[in-house]
């Protein structure tokens, strides 16, 4: 069991580590799959950062379902299961509203209609 959690692990810590340094956003599902007009409308190196970070995550909750194997402390496997089962849902629910890592787009429609309440 170690070893196919070491098998699973080791590739998810590479592509954290890619992913940390703001690069390799073609390892992101749907991003990689987006037009190019798409794309430039999101802020790819914030969204790599913040897939870097629940992939690391992701790594100590299996981390931790091997070391409760090893050890046997059964607590150890529900809180690995409990982080590596939430922090992808987490991060579904998290990348896909609020429009987080979307550019904000100042166009002179919405300035304007700032400028023009001053009179008032």
């Amino acid at each position: 069991m170690i070893v196919a959690m070491l098998v699973i692990m080791v590739p998810i810590l590479i592509m954290a580590i890619v992913l940390s340094k703001g690069k390799g956003a073609f390892l992101l599902a749907g991003y990689n799959t987006m037009s190019e007009s798409e794309k430039e409308k999101y802020k790819e190196k914030e969204l790599c950062i913040f897939m870097s970070k629940i992939m690391y995550g992701i790594c100590l909750g299996l981390l931790l379902i091997t070391l409760s194997e090893q050890f046997k402390i059964q607590a150890l496997v529900i809180v690995g299961l409990i982080i590596t089962i939430g922090l992808p849902l987490f991060s579904m629910v998290y990348v896909n509203t609020g429009n987080r890592f979307k550019k904000e787009i100042h166009n002179g429609q919405n300035d304007s209609s700032e400028t023009n309440n001053t009179g008032r």
